[in-house]
């Protein structure tokens, strides 16, 4: 590619896909490096689900991921990296075992059973379209593959969240040295601007007629409520509906242990970005894929990783568009 695109497809070796159902409201998204990969993980918050992700430590054999695969439907999504394990290894990609190429899938879901059909989820049949959907090419944001069901700010319930999605962006550090994140956001808290502060989506307050900016307060500021006994309550009321699932992406030559160490780098992009983050609440999960063409110091490309995340995130609400009801960032602002 002669121009960057502005998405982590830019990054050379990446494919990236969706699958979506939208009537359903929920989809998966796959992240696919057919020469394979250096892998790491960082999880955080009480509320994971996950799949392959103990390979990726330190210490272990497997050195490269060929897939990674972000997907709604709680756990039963988990089943999406069936249908990409089956593509892989039909085009013979996959760890080499002597006796069978084993393709090496780790996978994050997202709860977004709460809205659209409960009774649809993603699974292997979605998971092999959305590495037929893979391309090269700039990637749809917002209400797409992982994000289709995705919402935020969910401390006064379903009715006053907000509809959120999946964002991705790409940074140029210097001499073609590249780091991008891809970022479904489906959080309990809320999320700021990263420059001032200020809520961009979150728990809304409880309004009649039409929200308008700058006459009726939009956003009860989760943080806030928590200090309350009606938040104190919501937090007991609460369930296991959150979480944050992403892959930080990058060309940097990276040993296993620091691709972890940039998972955990890149965990600070959502401590910037989402209020509050890490809950008990949330199952917040960053994956890492350095493809191995740049050298490069650790330290700067966990640094940028933080920030490509901040940026995924941003995206992510900034594309979204309302469904089932809730509002989103854009038609917020259109009033």
């Amino acid at each position: 590619m002669s121009e960057s695109n502005s998405t982590i497809t830019d990054i050379r070796g990446i494919r990236v896909g969706h699958a979506t159902d939208k009537d359903a409201l929920t989809g998966c998204t796959v992240v696919i490096c057919d020469k394979g990969a250096v892998g790491g993980v960082d999880q955080r918050g009480g509320a994971p689900g996950t799949r392959e992700t103990d390979l990726l430590r330190p210490l272990h054999l497997v050195q490269k991921v060929h897939a990674i695969v972000l997907a709604g439907g709680s756990a039963f999504g988990l089943d999406a990296a069936g249908g990409v394990m089956q593509y892989l290894e039909e085009n013979s990609i996959g760890f080499d075992t002597g006796v069978a190429k084993v393709p090496i899938v780790p996978c994050a879901i997202l709860f977004d059973l709460a809205i659209g059909n409960a009774s649809i989820r993603p699974n292997a049949e979605m998971g092999y379209q959305a590495c037929l959907n893979a391309s090269t090419e700039p990637l749809e944001q917002g209400n797409v593959g992982a994000g289709t069901g995705a919402t935020i700010g969910k401390i006064l319930g379903m009715g006053q969240a907000m509809k959120s999605g999946i964002g991705t962006s790409i940074i140029d550090i210097s001499g073609g040295l590249k780091v991008g994140a891809i970022v479904a956001v489906n959080a309990f808290g809320d999320v700021i601007d990263p420059n001032n502060g200020t809520i961009l989506v979150g728990a809304r307050t409880v309004q009649k007629g039409p929200v308008k900016i700058g006459k009726e307060k939009v956003y009860a500021n989760t943080l806030e409520i928590m200090k309350t006994t009606i938040g104190r309550t919501a937090l007991h009321l609460a369930s296991n509906q959150n979480t944050v699932i992403g892959v930080i992406v990058t060309n940097a030559v990276l040993t296993k242990e620091e691709t972890n160490k940039v998972a955990q780098m890149a965990q600070d992009g959502l401590a910037r970005a989402i209020r509050p983050t890490h809950t008990m609440l949330d199952g917040d999960t960053l994956f890492v894929m350095a493809t191995g063409k740049k050298k490069a110091d650790v330290n700067i490309i966990g640094s940028y990783a933080a920030e490509a995340t901040t940026s995924a995130i941003v995206n992510s609400i900034k594309f979204a568009t309302p469904a089932a009801g809730l509002p989103s960032y854009s038609s917020i602002n259109d009033y």
